[in-house]
């Protein structure tokens, strides 16, 4: 006959043996992060507005990634806290790198334009009359003297692509105030500063002449 005392034991070993199983299939089955998850953000777009453009020109165009440094052709949103320092903010990244996101803002700019009817990529391989390429030499927030703001410096450059001469050169440098602190707040002026630049390089595009 079993005793009391070997029954409070065995019972004790199974209870603590049912607990042990419950922790681990707990630990197998749930869906928290370990570690906080990085922030990924699109650069913002404003709407499409459906405006009627009358003239055209007769080139098509096509829109390269600019050069850059190796800091800035990153996903990792760039920040210059003070001076000469550079560094990113913590837990935040670009859908792409600095110089996808600006040529495919520019793109959706000449697109959504409509006066040059054909735009493409450098990633389409399609024949175009005129190249918009350049050099990015910033794309980052700026923390200075208690202010705070986006600056993007964009060395833009149109060639034409049958003889690779240089059409003209231009230089854009665009400052948006960042309203805020918030991490969406410096997205929304990354991308505030977007469009002022797109808007810029755009009507510069229209006023030059391939032939």
């Amino acid at each position: 006959m079993i005793s009391l005392k070997v029954m409070h034991a065995v019972g004790r070993q199974w209870r603590l043996l049912t607990a042990s199983m419950l922790v681990m299939l707990l630990s197998a089955c749930t869906i928290l992060p370990t570690a906080p998850v990085a922030q990924v953000y699109l650069l913002p777009v404003p709407p499409a507005t459906n405006t009627p453009r009358t003239q055209t020109v007769n080139w098509s165009l096509r829109v390269s990634q600019p050069a850059t440094n190796q800091f800035i052709n990153s996903s990792r949103i760039a920040v210059q806290p003070e001076g000469q320092e550079i560094a990113v903010y913590k837990n935040s990244r670009w859908t792409d790198p600095a110089p996808i996101l600006l040529r495919n803002r520019l793109i959706h700019e000449f697109r959504t334009d409509g006066r040059i009817s054909a735009v493409s990529s450098d990633d389409d391989s399609l024949q175009a009359d005129v190249e918009l390429s350049g050099d990015l030499s910033a794309f980052q927030g700026v923390y200075q003297a208690g202010n705070s703001e986006v600056l993007i410096r964009f060395d833009a450059r149109l060639v034409r692509i049958s003889d690779r001469r240089i059409i003209a050169t231009r230089h854009f440098e665009i400052r948006q105030p960042i309203k805020g602190s918030q991490m969406n707040e410096v997205v929304d002026a990354f991308g505030l500063a977007s469009n002022q630049l797109a808007t810029q390089v755009l009507n510069w595009t229209l006023q030059q002449s391939p032939q």
